[in-house]
């Protein structure tokens, strides 16, 4: 019974991720799932609407569900359609989140007055409005390095509540609606062409497909404006106003069969397109890293406890976990792949999951070699780091962005940053076990002598394989320079940073081999190697000089100066003397 549990908890989680697999069910008989696949062109490239609303908002307040002040729960596509064609109702769900006091003080509220303390309405916030204009015109006049956390909070709420604003316009200007009416009424149409004017300009989406007469994207205005001047009418147009107001009415029946009319068509138009979109679409629903952040929690918690019980079950049923999160993720990774086109790593979201992605890869390998459930902690730790960081990331927006000229480049994009990444990988795995040598060694009787030597081989190849992967791809990255900006190496914080992971490798292992160190010296330095790639992978990206530099945080800050402490904190434990280790091995 005992050899068939790991492959029932094995099965039990297969179900569990085929559930998040089952299309969700109509709200309130709308089928929003048929409407947030059509796909629109915003932030350079052609995505579903069902997307546009989720990074709309993660931006605006770090979640994306939203609950109206009936109790009612909103999927994100629907806050989306109350958004475009009822603003006013919109307008009464708290979905900002402002977490400044300073801040909130300038609509004359408090974090009392707020769900959860920090997510606001637009009728909240609409007195403070010229207000909070000022404040950010002031706070822009100030330099980005300089400005104070009130400053930065003022300019991000205000860049939240421009978006906000301008989501409105997508479909219909606000408090203008009925557009068909304008154009059929001559005496109206002077007024209704400078609204759509308006509406073109100050829209963030493209809502109408490529047609006959033109070979781009157009917003609804600008597609209104063509209208206006004599252009026949682009039926997307039309079959979106119709399905705002069966939305509004309630006519659910009406709006299913404009949705899958509308679907249709720009399946048939734009069938490379549409099926992208689809695709996202049900990408975004699946939540694949979401499930496989689960799935390394539970492997991380089935690995600590075979240390001390059930070896046997708890550790396969932990490399199984681990096996099947990290098939989660490769899948999510090549959907991602597919989506853009472009290799693994395009960005910093990008390279927070593959450099998990590939860390747990070289933990199920070393797993397989020695079954101490070791690696397999390792490896759902990093894992699960990786995807909470990414997660992060994706507060930002959208993490398929259009990549920067200067990069450009999916050959380069496949050798040097994936293999740069790889190094990554490996110098933050042989970190993570030396840290679990050291905890175990320090507070716990379980690391034994095997175990301890199994570790230290472990480290020691890992810092191996890093060294090589992180040298080579710092050189690739020198010819990509060299055919970028005409010079191989320039001293830019990012080059630097390679280079110091490069040299920190080299010099844990000529520690090594020329005996200054023993196992607890190669683990102690073998952490500091964390904090070498930590500021190699964040802390140069925020300096706000160089060619790589993406801006300061605070938040990212504060979180790389949590991590360095707590991996100074973790080389001390190798300072404590070996009698004082409750691990039944002499420390060496």
């Amino acid at each position: 019974m005992n050899r068939r549990l790991p492959t029932l908890f094995l099965g039990i989680a297969l179900l569990a991720l085929a559930a998040t697999l089952v299309p969700p069910g109509q709200h309130r008989g709308f089928d929003l799932q048929t409407w947030g696949n059509l796909p629109v062109l915003a932030d350079g490239r052609v995505k579903p609407l069902d997307t546009v609303a989720r990074n709309s908002l993660l931006l605006l307040q770090n979640r994306q569900k939203v609950v109206t002040p009936a109790g009612i729960v909103l999927p994100p596509h629907g806050w989306l359609l109350d958004l475009l064609f009822q603003p006013a109702v919109a307008d009464t769900y708290q979905i900002l989140r402002i977490d400044h006091a300073d801040v909130l003080s300038l609509f004359n509220l408090t974090s009392a007055d707020g769900a959860g303390g920090v997510r606001f309405a637009f009728t909240q916030l609409r007195a403070g409005l010229p207000e909070i204009d000022r404040q950010a015109q002031l706070a822009a006049d100030v330099e980005a390095p300089l400005r104070s956390l009130f400053q930065q909070a003022v300019i991000q709420l205000h860049q939240h509540l421009m978006l906000y604003d301008r989501l409105k316009f997508t479909l219909q200007a606000p408090d203008q609606p009925g557009f068909p009416a304008m154009l059929a009424d001559a005496q109206a149409l002077k007024t209704a062409r400078t609204v759509f004017e308006a509406m073109d300009s100050f829209s963030l989406i493209r809502t109408v497909p490529p047609g006959a007469d033109t070979k781009e994207w157009r917003t609804t205005g600008g597609a209104l404006v063509a209208a206006a001047n004599g252009t026949p009418i682009d039926p997307t147009v039309l079959t979106h106003e119709a399905m705002g107001r069966a939305w509004i009415a309630g006519d659910a029946a009406n709006f299913n069969t404009l949705a899958q009319t509308t679907a249709a068509r720009l399946t048939a138009q734009l069938p490379a397109l549409t099926r992208k979109s689809t695709i996202e679409a049900w990408f975004n629903r699946a939540a694949p890293f979401y499930s496989s952040q689960l799935l390394y929690v539970v492997a991380f918690l089935c690995a600590i406890f075979s240390w001390l019980r059930w070896s046997d079950v708890l550790g396969r049923t932990a490399f199984y976990l681990m096996a099947l999160a990290f098939a989660l993720t490769t899948v999510g990774i090549l959907v991602r792949m597919w989506l853009e086109s472009r290799p693994p790593v395009t960005n910093l979201y990008s390279s927070a999951l593959f450099v998990g992605w590939g860390a747990v890869g070289l933990c199920l390998i070393l797993e397989r070699l020695d079954r101490h459930a070791v690696a397999g902690a390792a490896g759902a730790l990093i894992g699960f780091g990786t995807l909470v960081i990414a997660h992060h990331l994706s507060l930002s927006g959208d993490t398929l962005e259009m990549m920067r000229a200067v990069l450009d480049s999916n050959f380069w994009l496949a050798t040097h940053v994936v293999t740069v990444t790889v190094g990554y990988s490996a110098t933050f795995l042989a970190g993570f076990l030396a840290t679990i040598y050291l905890v175990r060694g320090v507070f716990t009787r379980t690391l034994d002598r095997p175990t301890a030597d199994g570790l230290a081989r472990m480290v020691y190849g890992i810092v191996c394989f890093a060294l090589f992967f992180s040298f080579i791809g710092t050189v690739l990255g020198g010819i990509w320079a060299d055919q970028s900006w005409g010079r191989f190496w320039g001293w830019d914080p990012k080059e630097n940073g390679a280079l110091m992971i490069v040299i920190w490798n080299a010099v844990i292992l000529h520690a090594r081999w020329g005996g200054l160190i023993r196992q607890r010296g190669l683990m102690a330095l073998s952490i500091f190697g964390n904090i070498v790639t930590a500021w190699s992978w964040f802390g140069t990206n925020m300096l706000g000089v160089g060619l790589h530099s993406y801006g300061f945080t605070n938040s990212a800050f504060l979180g790389l100066v949590s991590f360095v402490a707590s991996q100074a904190l973790l080389i001390a434990l190798a300072a404590v003397p070996a009698t004082r280790w409750r691990s039944r091995v002499e420390a060496v």
